[in-house]
């Protein structure tokens, strides 16, 4: 039994929650974020569609800070991110240049070149850190993107006084239109994904790396291979897929393929949720910038007709508790729509915004119980199938 400060009980451990992934247990608190199961992700108690258009930087500044900034906190925050990111360590790009191109997962490469960074340049201060990462996320992105692909090293230099999004467009060499264009897309989704709690699974296994006093680069690079799998973070690759493996917008077509998926016990990409019992807020939003950016792409116009078709024909499984859309059902379709045609580098995208949610809770606890920090992360696990057994003389 988990007991409250009056000592009344929070939650109730029964053997069911055991060998079941910590699913709704309470482990601790969280001051960036919270899902509320109706009106879906606040930020520091904003609900994220009041944010939505807003600079990312102010955003980070508010995870940082529990508070939004005024004009001169804003111009200070941005310049001093523009001028950590300045000096990129040129032995994280070593490090990504020695690898093979085209070899291994996006995310791999992000975690590795995370991980790169903090070899090459860790302050031991873990603010200078975290901002310094924050910081140089955009050229570590872009330099991936151009690494992986078999390019060197681009002859465009990183300015990051244009920004974190438009300075990654601007080395990966997109401009006019094109770039603003991308550049709504992107921080758009930035802002939607920068945090989710604290008890998602990239969240908690980098706060529990954290809480053992290792870095801020081993704490995100871990929490990096967290989001990389399928059942995470790569949900929006797989709901691109998805939607592609249909390749129409014809309902009755759509309801037909669903049913087949379902009776071959496969999943349907970009619906449910642990926590939402109502459409999740992001989807809606993503929708709503669908219909000002590509109205007319036909991986979108698939992606409109599922959010009608499925909820339905969802609904009629008695086990599935929420049966809409969430945040994936049309990430994917909107990347693609701006210029990005590979669907594996998307959870790079989803990684990078959810750095900053990521470093400012291990920034809060390692300041709780007065700057002793979160105790070291340490759940109990019970013997199971070891019976007490001696070697025979």
């Amino acid at each position: 039994m988990i007991m409250g400060v009056d000592d009344n009980p929070i939650f109730k451990i029964r053997e069911s929650n055991l060998d079941s992934g910590l699913r709704g247990i309470p482990v601790g608190t969280c001051q960036t974020s919270f899902v509320d199961p109706i009106e879906g992700v606040h930020y520091v108690g904003y609900p994220v569609e009041d944010l939505v258009n807003m600079e990312e930087e102010d955003v980070i500044y508010l995870l940082f800070n529990k508070r939004l900034p005024t004009e001169k906190e804003s111009n200070d925050f941005r310049a001093e991110l523009a001028h950590r990111a300045e000096e990129m360590p040129t032995g994280a790009l070593r490090v990504l240049e020695s690898l093979t191109p085209g070899a291994g997962h996006p995310m791999d490469w992000l975690s590795t070149g995370i991980l790169a960074l903090g070899i090459s340049d860790t302050t031991g201060d873990l603010r200078t850190d975290s901002m310094n990462l924050v910081a140089r996320m955009p050229e570590l992105m872009a330099r991936i993107f151009h690494l992986r692909g078999g390019k060197k090293l681009q002859t465009r230099d990183s300015r990051p006084q244009l920004g974190l999004v438009e300075n990654f467009t601007h080395i990966l060499g997109i401009d006019g239109d094109e770039a603003e264009r991308m550049n709504r897309v992107l921080r758009f989704f930035f802002i939607l994904h920068m945090d989710h709690g604290g008890g998602n699974l990239s969240t908690f296994s980098g706060k529990a790396v954290a809480s053992g006093r290792a870095s801020i680069y081993a704490a995100i690079s871990s929490a990096m291979s967290a989001l990389s799998g399928p059942l995470h973070g790569r949900a929006n690759q797989s709901c691109l897929e998805f939607v592609k493996r249909i390749g129409t917008d014809d309902p009755d077509e759509i309801e037909s393929f669903v049913r087949r998926e379902l009776s071959s016990k496969r999943p349907i990409y970009g619906f449910g949720h642990g926590v939402l019992r109502a459409e999740d807020p992001r989807a809606r939003l993503l929708i709503e910038l669908g219909e000002e950016v590509c109205p007319d792409d036909p991986d979108f116009r698939t992606v409109k007709t599922l959010r009608e078709v499925v909820p339905p024909i969802l609904s009629e499984i008695p086990k599935i508790s929420n049966p809409f859309p969430n945040v994936d059902i049309a990430s994917g379709a909107l990347l693609q729509s701006v210029g990005f045609r590979k669907p594996d580098y998307y959870t790079t995208f989803f990684g990078w915004s959810r750095v900053a949610g990521i470093t400012a809770q291990i920034l809060d606890e390692r300041a709780s119980r007065g700057g002793r920090g979160t105790p070291i992360y340490r759940p109990k696990y019970l013997a199971k199938n070891q019976p007490i057994r001696r070697l025979e003389s």
